[in-house]
């Protein structure tokens, strides 16, 4: 495991590099599929590190209580090297009630945690509808919670998604997540 930062290139306001990928559901996702939300939180994460399952919950509870927001996680990790981040193992963590995202998404190429310049899971984008395009507003922490075993006691996430939903700026330094690498197949 290799701790990372989170580390984007893309600024406040560029609007959301695009991506076809498949969900858990067998369907396939592109930002076309969320243009009824009014926000998009995108969250690289994975199945096996122990910061991205440390973060589940949050997600799953973000997904439930924010209807104006679509939550959707996207796992970019090499399966052939990381087998539990397979789509198999991902559909059996949806279907048993673990990860209840709004979608869960597979980026076998890597090419979109790539466009996105993600480097760690969990690594958190978000994005605010304006004008019929996704913006980003947010790309940092989810909380305050920098290992898996702490308990969080702020919600950076939640301010975030709070002002935009209520049609503010969005505040906030955007402090790095943290997390284990990407596993990027080797070229």
């Amino acid at each position: 495991m290799v701790l990372l930062e989170s580390d984007t290139e893309l600024s406040a306001g560029e609007p959301a590099p695009t991506f076809d990928l498949e969900g858990t559901d067998g369907d396939r996702y592109t930002l076309e599929s969320f243009a009824d939300a009014e926000a998009l939180l995108i969250v690289f994460t994975c199945n096996h590190c122990p910061y991205a399952k440390a973060k589940f919950d949050l997600l799953n509870d973000l997904a439930s209580e924010y209807d104006e927001v679509a939550v959707v996680g996207v796992n970019p990790n090499d399966a052939a090297e990381y087998p539990d981040d397979s789509m198999e193992r991902m559909r059996e963590l949806v279907e048993a009630g673990t990860i209840e995202y709004d979608a869960y998404l597979r980026d076998d190429s890597q090419e979109v945690a790539r466009e996105y310049d993600a480097v760690c899971t969990p690594d958190p984008f978000l994005f605010e509808r304006e004008d019929g395009e996704f913006r980003l507003v947010y790309q940092g922490r989810l909380d305050d919670a920098l290992n898996p075993d702490d308990e969080p006691t702020r919600f950076h996430i939640r301010e975030a998604i709070d002002a935009v939903l209520a049609g503010e700026d969005v505040d906030l330094e955007w402090r790095p997540s943290q997390g284990c690498s990407i596993k990027w197949r080797e070229a």
